[in-house]
């Protein structure tokens, strides 16, 4: 026998279905939030890779210019397009454009070399972008939240000093000291 099935109820979204909002604190400090972030790391790396194809391009440059026949082939382009886009310039002015259209070339040679490097290495930036990212987060979040306990501390400690007699402030000094000797410190990567 066919089953009639309802539609009403169900999603044909390929969206996944709403998180509900976390509950931020009134309180929050726009301090105490965590800088880390996965899009930060890699784009820290997808800059180190470029400027890495960078010195991959002009290490090229410089293998495939040994020969004098690249040179006078890279001059001889770029004389060729300085001809072509400047026909009633002055002879000086058209040497100059042959100059700056084969440093023109080989810039494009280099950065193409640093494109292709990049794109090369996208998936290991991905990943390394995700695991500096989680490491450095929890370094943060760990000295983020030892910085609250510990202003709470000192807060409590300023509310008690307010109305103490003398034994109880030298108590009081003697705690403050050992906090300061137990200090939090910066997260390694900050250093």
């Amino acid at each position: 026998m066919l089953k009639v099935l309802s539609l009403n109820k169900t999603n044909f979204s390929a969206a996944p279905p709403a998180q509900p909002a976390r509950k931020v604190s009134d309180t929050s400090n726009p301090a105490d939030k965590n800088p880390v972030s996965k899009t930060g790391e890699r784009l820290k790396l997808a800059k180190a890779a470029f400027l890495a194809g960078l010195g991959f391009g002009v290490k090229m440059l410089a293998e495939i210019f040994d020969s004098e026949f690249m040179v006078e082939h890279l001059e001889k382009r770029g004389r060729k397009i300085a001809n072509k886009n400047y026909k009633n310039a002055s002879k000086h002015k058209r040497e100059w454009m042959t100059v700056l259209s084969t440093l023109g070339l080989a810039g494009i040679f280099v950065g193409g070399c640093a494109f292709l490097y990049t794109l090369f290495k996208t998936p290991k930036i991905m990943y390394e972008g995700k695991v500096n990212a989680f490491t450095k987060g929890r370094d943060m979040d760990i000295y983020i939240k030892g910085n609250t306990i510990e202003k709470n501390l000192l807060t409590q400690m300023n509310d008690k000093a307010k109305n103490a007699d003398d034994g109880e402030k030298q108590k009081l000094k003697e705690q403050y000291m050992k906090m300061q000797m137990a200090k939090n410190q910066l997260p390694a990567f900050m250093k």
